[in-house]
């Protein structure tokens, strides 16, 4: 009988925001599949695992490089598959981590689609988690939008063209992953004059930063998991 592979996603990286649903699988799952960019940095989505579980699992570690070359994206990719369908055919449920939830921006997609191919009879089951997108404006205590108002998310890798389109086209605009980009967005949003922007960084964590002033923590070596959030201002 072929196991089971569950997509779940673990939050922003606060433990206390982990679903009860995913916590429930995860204190029965046996082998758990831990994403990293490199196999010497400690994973951020196993970090809070651990705080909710004291189950021992066994750790299938699957390096994703951070690369732009697609052919290396897809040989990691398809690793990563094989590796999922062998333990899958063996007839062990698997439960593959991520920080977030696993249909935002998550490796976990593309995992999905290698293993379908792979392993087509396993049954799937994803789990959502809260998003950095909504836990963000929580840890701001700034609704993120209201009645009509139209939400934009955009990716670490944008142009600044495109982002003034969409900043004239929406209301409210996330930027995700700018911690390189921090000074150069702030330039560029100079332009504005009817803008609040917001920054938070590590979201969840001890370390938390959140501020509706993000030209003061321009000096500072900025984590990668730091968005911004750009809003209308409705009063002017």
């Amino acid at each position: 009988m072929t196991g089971k592979f569950y997509g779940i996603g673990v939050g922003p990286g606060d433990p206390g925001l982990i679903t009860l649903k995913a916590q429930e699988i995860l204190s029965r799952v046996d082998i758990l599949c831990v994403p990293k960019s490199s196999m010497e940095k400690d994973s951020l989505a196993m970090s809070v695992v651990r705080a909710v579980t004291d189950r021992e699992h066994n750790l299938l570690e699957l390096e994703f490089p951070m690369s732009k070359d697609r052919e290396v994206l897809e040989q990691s990719w398809q690793n990563a598959g094989k590796q999922v369908a062998e333990k899958l055919t063996a007839g062990q449920d698997v439960a593959f981590i991520t920080i977030g939830d696993p249909s935002l921006y998550s490796t976990f997609g593309y995992l999905l689609r290698f293993l379908k191919a792979e392993c087509p009879q396993a049954t799937v089951e994803i789990v959502p988690g809260v998003s950095s997108i909504t836990a963000c404006p929580a840890a701001l205590q700034e609704p993120l939008v209201e009645g009509d108002e139209k939400l934009a998310v955009i990716p670490a890798a944008y142009s600044l063209d495109d982002l003034k389109t969409v900043i004239d086209g929406f209301d409210t605009v996330v930027l995700m992953k700018v911690n390189r980009r921090l000074p150069e967005l702030m330039r560029f949003l100079k332009q504005y004059d009817n803008l609040q922007t917001f920054f938070v960084s590590r979201c969840g964590y001890p370390d938390q930063l959140a501020t509706a002033e993000p030209e003061t923590v321009l000096e500072q070596k900025l984590h990668y998991m730091s968005l911004l959030i750009v809003k209308k201002n409705k009063s002017q």
